[in-house]
């Protein structure tokens, strides 16, 4: 792998003002609007397409992106440090190996190995995967998700957090999710601790191909059991009752419950599987690896408008054009982004080693492991036929355990989060038995 920023990123720069909490503005529709439009008049942005003409092309449209992200650093006095990944790919749809570079924006802070990755995949297709001379807009795949990790990085640069945050924009997603493992592949080669990573493709439109439009809410897709977990370590899931709480689901869940708080926002629907039907996305490369990962993607897709050519058929208008979008939409999806976002990279990490007791009792005794810069530790519980978290308790640090009086251990789930002295509560951590000692 080609490293193409410099080593003194690889401990992700130099120490951080804590965080502070102030306002958030608001994402901009036009804004966002200027920045897709801006993408479509690259042409194309297929991952084969040239990488160095100046004005046409996915190297064109990767360079005016980092200057982008240069020009938001330079906004916040050097706040983030932008730097390309790369590195060779070759598979069916790049059969003779294709330069997959990786646009990156390093948000620094207290904690520079602990990473939180917001991402979307700038490259764009049209019917014929391999075609990379005809128009390909990618409005809305993916230029929407673009636009919403430049807006997001406009907004999050006005603050500092505990955790680094990560301006991820991929190429080589429709050839083989190639950005996606570049990027996943260089956290693990660089024991990075990635608390989230965010997809978002496809999130720009709410006419649907029925013709019903759905303003009202996103898709975030988790998966439940861990794709990186063994056999044995599915089984203990199972068995402790935890299929709907791995940490993917987690952070879906949060971010849930960081859009109910969004006054005018939209709906997050927790779809309960790692993507949709049969397909997938950028997070996945990161899911294999165990890291918790989500993909956000419109309520109502319109498969006319995705991986087509432009033309018409039959009455029908088919290809991916920017007239077909919803920017205050786009706008909303944003928002909930940079809330989840505030919320993670302000609390600490989630915390570990997370168990309960209490066989052949009414009560439940719950521990875990102390974390670094946590002032106290939320207790969730809920009864096991509901899906949510009905109640907590708040206990200080340094506490490492609690009883929770007359609460079940055989009917009730429990999770712990961490909690910044700001509030800011990290993903909940579900509880499973004790370790077994020799």
């Amino acid at each position: 792998m080609r490293i193409l920023f410099p080593l003194a990123l690889i401990a992700l720069l130099a120490e951080p003002a804590a965080a502070k909490e102030q306002s958030v503005p608001v994402p901009d529709p036009a804004r966002l609007k200027a920045t897709v439009e801006k993408l479509v008049s690259f042409g194309t942005r297929h991952t084969l397409s040239s990488p160095d003409d100046p004005v046409r092309g996915i190297g064109a449209a990767r360079r005016w992106v980092a200057g982008e992200l240069t020009r938001v650093a330079d906004a916040c006095g050097g706040c983030i440090t932008v730097a390309n990944i790369a590195n060779t790919f070759t598979g069916p749809r790049a059969p003779n190996g294709v330069e997959i570079v990786d646009v990156l924006g390093f948000q620094q802070g207290l904690d520079p190995k602990r990473v939180i990755i917001i991402g979307a995949h700038i490259d764009s297709r049209v019917t014929d995967v391999m075609d990379a001379t005809h128009d390909a807009p990618g409005a809305n795949d993916d230029g929407s998700g673009v636009a919403l990790v430049l807006e997001a990085a406009r907004i999050l640069s006005k603050q500092k957090f505990r955790a680094t945050i990560v301006y991820a924009v991929f190429s080589g997603e429709e050839q083989g999710l190639y950005g996606g493992q570049l990027l996943a592949d260089t956290a693990r080669q660089r024991n990075w601790t990635v608390s989230a990573m965010l997809n978002n493709d496809i999130v720009g439109n709410t006419m649907g191909q029925n013709g019903i439009r759905v303003a009202d809410r996103v898709r975030v897709f988790s998966e439940g059991i861990r794709a990186s977990e063994e056999l044995p370590q599915q089984i203990a899931r199972r068995g402790n009752g935890g299929e709907d709480d791995g940490p993917s689901r987690a952070l879906a869940k949060a971010a849930d419950d960081v859009a109910r708080q969004i006054p005018g926002g939209i709906d997050v629907f927790v779809d309960r599987r790692p993507d949709r039907y049969g397909r997938g996305g950028d997070h996945e490369p990161f899911l294999k690896l165990g890291y918790p990962a989500i993909r956000f993607s419109v309520a109502a897709e319109n498969w006319t408008q995705q991986h087509q050519d432009l033309r018409t058929e039959n009455g029908i208008t088919y290809g991916d054009t920017i007239d077909r979008m919803d920017f205050p939409y786009l706008a909303k999806v944003t928002a909930i982004n940079v809330a989840t976002i505030r919320r993670l990279a302000s609390a600490p990490a989630a915390p570990s080693g997370v168990s309960i007791a209490g066989a052949l009792s009414f009560d439940t005794t719950v521990k875990w492991q102390p974390v670094d810069g946590a002032v106290g530790y939320r207790i969730h519980w809920r009864r096991n036929d509901a899906q949510d978290w009905q109640k907590s308790v708040d206990v200080p640090a340094p506490a490492v355990m609690t009883a929770l009086k007359d609460i079940p251990v055989d009917d009730n789930f429990v999770g712990v989060g961490a909690v910044a002295a700001d509030g800011s509560e990290s993903l909940i951590t579900f509880a499973g038995p004790e370790p077994r000692r020799p």
